[in-house]
């Protein structure tokens, strides 16, 4: 398309640009006030230092064009009368958005302290970026919000995974020109690819080019105009630009912009819904070029700082200090008329408010941004279904995984018509034995399809593309619009999101205090492919530590499982698809593993978290253990399993518990995790004097950590990975990292008091067993035959 001329366009009335430069005016006018005023909101009397805050905060550079941005799509809503959505991108663009929200009266119907009038007015200046206030980025407790604004990268993935199916919904996007820097940001113009017009909703990405970071100018806007619209092309945008520094150009210009923008995403949704047109749409985006603090100051100090990187946050910064400073800043706020904006009880008059649309068409009252008030629980069958039967402990092998990709399709089948459950992952559904849900839908995709393609299907509901950090964002942006979602990966690799959880955790933290957002579903993930079964791949394929990441954040909100076989993986998916406001992690194996637990075994062991499995001990319920076996994870439930076996055929006499944990937190105390134990029941099952030898999934300090505060703990070893990996076979993974079944026999005989002596010649042959592996697989390849053969005979 070609460039707006916007000095000839006539798009809007009289009455319309006066109006809609009225709304512009006062957002201006309550961003600024925001950022500098204590007090004095209207400026009924002359500034004075008293007026000032004392810490100034906020950022002014990214507002005004945000407030453009807001005003034009009231506009749009209004006249079309359009369900939408908007995710403010540019990091701390709170003023702006909390501004729109104000004006349109959804902030103090959200917040009635903060009364759309001269005392409401006060609050909202007083609250920003003040102790006991808001943030000054877009945050939870901004009505109309489900994107986190302060850490940048994510704003056009959760805009796509709002938008998926949701055919009725129009999700705008703006992207701050600082963001547009970061390799998610670039990764996501690719999302293009996989919104089903049919199905989906549109999104409209509004690329704000305001030219300046902090202190660096920014990329894309040195960029020639047509190097730039080659760029934009090439990601399958048809761009439309707004450029300009007045405000009446920059009006009809923008007002003309969304015009083309709306009609041509309502043309090519009708085609492909109506007609049945199935080529790939090019989608329509904006490219905003106004100036960096627009309408600010000028100069400061002999500076420039309108349109320079000096805007980006407080103009004006020695307000309270410096007479010519404050001086600017009242010259700057009268600026905007504010007499003529808000009448003299603070309301914003009726030409401000001409262009606002009504009820929940407003954007701070969608309740796409509230999205538990519109979720629905998942339809999920009786697991009795797909439970694998389980006669006797350790008798038979399954693939935990694809036990679960059978509900996983059965889910998906059952979702067919309401669209509100999407598998997401980095290109490895079938990798981790997924594949089952692909025969109820298929894996989205609107570019090329080549006869040798499989599964590739328009209206897909299961998400592939190698970018961890899209699939995160896209099941972040589905979930909090109200649907559900599973987040499959390598375990290795889902660190990629390590910051993106963080900001989602947090956001889920602060929603728990705000009454007024509903629960939505959680995000879960299913780690598998993991550290013990990367033998093949190697080193880099081998980290276990996303867990340790997760526990450290908000407890109210994260939970972590490892089950450690089908059935209690069937159990644990169970529960998290039907939890709220988690995020939960999901630790599984892909390869075949012993079958343990029968699925009535699996439910009760999974309720409790972490309990004795007496069939696997050789100390009954009414002997006290002389040595605890704990372990946490499929491959070191096997190990420990081996262990106790060996135990019971070497040393007969010794009274041995085994206790598995699925739920990680329910080592940590009562009263730092809702999950957590009682010290009475940690003690009771792990005792407080006893040699405790833990066999852990992952990086053993964890375990440590979490155990720290327990009476038992000086008697806790904890063997788990340690950063010994390799290309090799998969028990001498387990070997290098000395959590194999002889070094866990070897460290009990260590640590049972008077065992040493006793037992050494049983220490003295796991010690050859270990010498016979290594000189075993570098002759043959593969392990041992007593451990590949291996089975549960107690």
């Amino acid at each position: 398309m070609p460039k707006v001329e916007h000095q000839d366009s006539t798009v809007l009335t009289d009455d319309e640009l006066r109006t809609l430069d009225a709304h512009w005016r006062a957002a201006n006018y309550l961003a600024v006030g925001q950022i500098y005023l204590l007090a004095n909101p209207l400026l009924t009397e002359p500034l004075t230092p008293a007026h000032i805050k004392p810490r100034l905060l906020g950022h002014w550079g990214t507002s005004p064009g945000l407030n453009l941005v807001y005003t034009h799509l009231n506009r749009v809503i209004k006249a079309r009368g359009l369900d939408a959505l908007c995710i403010w991108g540019p990091g701390h663009g709170g003023p702006a958005v909390l501004a729109g929200s104000w004006l349109e009266g959804s902030y103090s119907e959200t917040y009635p302290d903060v009364s759309r009038d001269a005392a409401g007015m006060d609050k909202l200046f007083r609250q920003f970026s003040f102790p006991g206030g808001v943030p000054s980025h877009v945050a939870p407790e901004t009505p109309g919000s489900i994107h986190e604004g302060g850490e940048l990268g994510y704003s056009l993935a959760h805009a796509y995974g709002a938008a998926f199916d949701n055919p009725d919904l129009l999700v705008a996007c703006v992207i701050g020109d600082g963001e547009a820097e970061t390799g998610p940001l670039a990764a996501s113009w690719h999302s293009n690819k996989f919104l089903d017009p049919v199905h989906d909703g549109a999104v409209l990405p509004i690329l704000h080019l305001n030219g300046y970071k902090i202190a660096n100018p920014t990329v894309l806007s040195r960029l020639p105009e047509t190097e730039l619209d080659e760029l934009l092309r090439g990601y399958g945008h048809e761009p439309i630009h707004v450029t300009g520094d007045d405000p009446r150009q920059v009006h009809h210009a923008m007002a003309d912009a969304f015009d083309r923008a709306l009609d041509r995403i309502a043309l090519m949704q009708r085609t492909a819904r109506e007609d049945g047109v199935s080529e790939r749409v090019h989608w329509p985006m904006i490219v905003l070029r106004t100036p960096k603090g627009w309408t600010g100051p000028a100069e400061v100090d002999g500076k420039p700082v309108e349109g320079t990187w000096r805007a980006h946050q407080v103009p004006l910064a020695a307000v309270r200090e410096n007479p010519e400073h404050l001086r600017q800043l009242e010259t700057w706020l009268r600026s905007y008329r504010p007499e003529e904006l808000f009448d003299v009880e603070g309301r914003p008059v009726a030409d401000v408010l001409a262009c606002v649309p009504e009820g929940s068409k407003r954007l701070g009252a969608t309740p796409h941004a509230n999205g538990g008030l519109l979720v629905r629980d998942l339809p999920i069958p009786s697991l009795d279904r797909f439970a694998v039967p389980v006669d006797k402990p350790g008798a038979t092998l399954h693939e935990p995984t694809r036990v679960l990709g059978d509900l996983l399709e059965q889910v998906m089948k059952d979702t067919s018509g309401r669209r509100d459950f999407r598998l997401v992952g980095p290109d490895e559904t079938a990798s981790n034995r997924l594949g089952a849900v692909l025969n109820a839908s298929g894996k989205a995709w609107q570019a090329q399809t080549l006869q040798v393609d499989e599964h590739l299907d328009r209206h897909g509901r299961v998400m592939e593309i190698l970018s961890e950090h899209l699939c995160q964002g896209w099941l972040e942006g589905y979930t909090l619009t109200g649907r559900h979602g599973l987040f499959s990966c390598y375990e290795a690799f889902v660190h990629i999101v390590d910051s993106m959880v963080n900001q989602h955790i947090k956001w889920l933290r602060t929603s728990r205090e705000l009454a007024w957002r509903a629960p939505i579903a959680s995000l879960n993930y299913l780690l598998t492919s993991h550290v013990w079964r990367q033998d093949h791949n190697g080193f880099s394929h081998q980290d276990p530590g996303f867990v340790d990441h997760v526990l450290n954040k908000s407890p109210e909100v994260v939970r972590v499982y490892l089950p450690p076989d089908a059935n209690t993986l069937l159990s644990v998916a169970d529960h998290v698809l039907r939890s709220r406001d988690y995020v939960n992690v999901v630790v599984a194996g892909k390869q075949p593993c012993f079958d343990w637990l029968s699925m009535d075994q699996a439910r009760a062991h999974c309720a409790r978290g972490a309990g004795i499995w007496e069939w696997a001990g050789s100390a009954d319920g009414y002997r006290e253990p002389d040595v605890v076996l704990a372990c946490a994870g499929n491959v070191p439930t096997q190990e420990i399993l081996a262990a106790s076996a060996l135990l019971r055929r070497h040393l007969p006499e010794l009274a041995v518990r085994v206790v598995n944990v699925v739920d990680m937190t329910r080592l940590l105390p009562r009263e730092e995790h809702p999950h957590g134990m009682s010290d009475f029941e940690y003690d009771g099952l792990f005792t407080t004097d006893k040699p405790v030898i833990f066999a852990y999934h992952g990086y053993p300090w964890l375990i440590h950590r979490l155990a720290y505060r327990r009476t038992g703990h000086a008697h806790l070893h904890v063997r788990g990975y340690k950063e010994m990996g390799t290309t090799t076979t998969p028990f001498d993974m387990v070997v290098r990292n000395d959590m194999d079944r002889y070094r866990l026999v070897m460290d009990v005989i260590d640590r049972v008091p008077g065992l040493g002596v006793r037992a050494a010649a049983v220490r003295q042959l796991m010690a050859d067993a270990r010498t016979r592996h290594h000189a075993w697989i570098r002759e043959h390849g593969t392990d041992l035959p007593e451990v590949a053969d291996w089975t549960w005979t107690a």
